[in-house]
């Protein structure tokens, strides 16, 4: 379980690093990502960013 742990912290960590660089490449601002102010703060939630993602590390997962 500590294994797990770690994998998602480094995984949470260069998600962080590389997300100003995602922005760039318009991740973030695609049709199914949801930006929006409720109680003075901005949310967001980025659905289809997220299943963009996941199928190309799925892609890479498979050829590696």
């Amino acid at each position: 379980m500590l294994r797990w742990m770690i994998v998602i912290f480094l995984a949470l960590v260069i998600l962080s690093w590389l997300t100003p660089w995602l922005n760039k490449l318009g991740f973030g601002r695609m049709p199914g990502d949801f930006r929006f102010r409720l109680f003075g703060r901005e949310w967001y939630l980025p659905f289809t960013s997220t299943v963009v993602l996941s199928f190309v590390a799925t892609l890479i997962s498979y050829l590696v």
